[in-house]
């Protein structure tokens, strides 16, 4: 897979990318990993800037979960 352009996402940011994308709300995402909403919302901020300065800009879930799909972060199966 061609990995150009594929933000330097934390360990962090992975997981928690993985997690809202695979799952159903961020209040959930929040829930299972201990942590506030806010929390979640700051690193999906972040991840969002990240693809933005590569050129890959995302407005909304379903675009993170495309990207998430083309960058090998999330596969079909999970899905």
């Amino acid at each position: 897979m061609d990995r150009r352009g594929r933000p330097s996402l934390t360990p962090r940011e992975l997981e928690i990318l993985r997690l809202w994308v695979l799952g159903e709300s961020k209040k959930a995402t929040a829930a299972d990993l201990g942590i506030s909403l806010g929390t979640i919302n700051t690193h999906l901020i972040r991840i969002r800037a990240k693809y933005a300065r590569l050129g890959r800009p995302v407005a909304n879930k379903t675009e993170l979960l495309i990207r998430a799909l083309q960058d090998g972060i999330v596969t079909l199966g999970e899905l």
